[in-house]
């Protein structure tokens, strides 16, 4: 059998063995719109819950429009120059309207791959188009810190200060705050590296609500949260895109109902409830942009946690074309290696600030502590193999057949497109209504 991986910018496709009993995992389709500019256009004059976006321009001085970075496939191309047409119609000049590349402690989008980013020349000529800096101290104001955990909440000065802010973004599994998009977008994304340090740390990361597709009791998305009424009135597009990143649902709204909304929409098919756990599976990073580095990957490693059988192999593809990330990562894998995963996490769990980039490792620890992780990847050096802390593969093909033999299960999962997947274990339940 021959199943296919998003890999890259295209798909990489896989020989399973002779023998296997594959279950191809895949999210529920969702219906596609059609008419694009339409749904936009429907979205920004017909809004649930708050006046039409022309309304709310109305008398505004400035706008900041937060847009996410290069790892998210948002498709900005259909909703940044309708959205901008609007508030230059409503009286708000265009040398007062700021796009802002949500970049986290991310590195800045520049050049050919800012324009890929946002997708329309007119809204880079019309626009200041701008990143995020996090490090920088100056260009974030201190709103004082959240009541519940004492998180410091310091934002990007040119959102804080807008009349009129808008994030916008994708919705879709996030393996750490349960949903991407919406409040996420402004923190981390437009965060100052104190904050950011703060709720990536261990007392967060380690907490068994901050998983994918949880919002009930997460620390991280509970943060987000009190952060979002701390700076006060924040208005979001969200979109929910399919797996050929077709788009799905667009809205527009109050930044914390809105995000619901779209939550609600795109759960059930992201979720696929399955009745049996694996000792052999196969996934994705989810291709290009989430698989450009090593750092992203491991996105792909932690979400089928729950259908992992202790034990189990568990093969990721992923390009890797840019390496492994930011040397910050480099650092704290260097520390995995050295250390071990039991090592590693003893360093870190008394620090109110983690070190930057150092969380990724931390979830790497989670899959780690079920099964054997084995990472295919043709873009990453061979000179960082040995960072990853995992087995690096020449072949997806033995490194299933492997897997089996050494088991003795024919049994094989795949999921094609990685992290944007998210598989749960459900018992089957007999006639009797007992759990088998």
């Amino acid at each position: 059998m021959i199943v296919e991986l998003e890999y890259g910018r295209g798909r990489i496709p896989v020989r399973l063995p002779d023998g296997c009993d594959v279950t191809v995992l895949r999210k529920k389709p969702l219906p596609v719109i059609d008419d694009t500019a339409g749904a936009v256009e429907r979205t920004f004059a017909e809004p649930a819950g708050v006046p039409p976006l022309a309304s709310l321009a109305q008398g505004r001085r400035s706008a900041c429009i937060l847009v996410c970075d290069i790892t998210r496939p948002v498709p900005n191309r259909l909703f940044l120059g309708p959205m901008i047409r609007t508030l230059l119609d409503s009286g708000i000049p265009a040398r007062c309207i700021t796009v802002l590349v949500a970049t986290g402690l991310h590195r800045p989008n520049e050049g050919e791959e800012l324009a890929e980013l946002i997708g329309d020349p007119w809204v880079l000529d019309t626009v200041r188009v701008e990143n995020h800096f996090a490090r920088d101290a100056a260009a974030h104001v201190d709103l004082g810190v959240t009541a519940t955990r004492g998180t410091p909440v310091k934002l990007d000065r040119r959102f804080v200060d807008a009349d009129l802010r808008i994030a916008t973004g994708l919705v879709e599994p996030h393996f750490m705050a349960g949903w991407s998009g919406g409040r996420k977008v402004v923190a981390p994304g437009v965060a100052h590296e104190d904050t950011i340090r703060t709720f990536h740390n261990a007392r967060f990361m380690e907490d068994p609500a901050a998983i994918q597709c949880n919002l009930d009791g997460n620390p991280l998305h509970e943060e987000q949260l009190e952060i979002m009424r701390m700076l006060g009135e924040v208005h979001a597009v969200n979109t929910v895109i399919d797996e050929r990143r077709s788009l799905c649902f667009v809205n527009f709204g109050e930044i914390a109902a809105s995000h619901l909304e779209a939550v609600r929409f795109v759960h059930d098919s992201c979720v696929v409830p399955v009745g049996r756990k694996f000792s052999t599976v196969v996934t994705s990073a989810a291709g290009y942009p989430l698989d450009r580095t090593y750092y992203q990957t491991v996105k792909g490693m932690v979400t089928p946690i729950d259908i992992l059988a202790p034990g189990a192999s568990l093969v990721v593809a992923s390009d890797c074309s840019e390496g492994i990330g930011s040397p910050q990562y480099r650092e704290a894998q260097r520390r995995l290696v050295a250390s071990g995963p039991d090592g590693f996490l003893r360093s870190i769990l008394d620090k109110p600030l983690a070190d930057i980039d150092e969380w990724q490792t931390e979830m790497q620890l989670k899959p780690m502590r079920i099964a054997g992780i084995h990472l295919y990847s043709r873009g990453l050096p061979p000179g960082d193999r040995g960072l990853t802390g995992v087995n690096v593969v020449d072949s997806i093909e033995d490194a299933v057949t492997r897997s089996v033999e050494s088991s003795g299960d024919p049994a094989v999962a795949v999921i094609p497109e990685g992290p944007y997947v998210v598989p749960r274990f459900a018992a089957p339940v007999s006639r009797t209504g007992l759990v088998q």
